[in-house]
């Protein structure tokens, strides 16, 4: 009898990314997405949407500096 490999059972985790875009407004973005999901005015705003989307789909977020470096991961 055939096995299935061990890495089709297991899902990647969605990590979601919140970071600031050159036009000043912060943006929730799937990782290694293209386009933003959201965009917000402020990080906190991004970063509690982002919480929302990790909880529901089980993730994590990994929320960036103003200038792009991490400030903390798997949050």
């Amino acid at each position: 009898m055939a096995k299935e490999p061990e890495e089709k059972k297991k899902e990647t985790a969605k990590n979601y990314h919140v970071a600031k875009r050159a036009d000043g407004k912060w943006q929730v973005k799937f990782a290694g997405g293209e386009k933003a999901i959201k965009l917000f005015a402020t990080q906190a705003e991004a970063i509690a949407y982002a919480k929302k989307l990790a909880e529901n789909q089980d993730g994590s977020i990994s929320i960036h500096k103003k200038d792009g470096k991490l400030r903390k991961q798997k949050y």
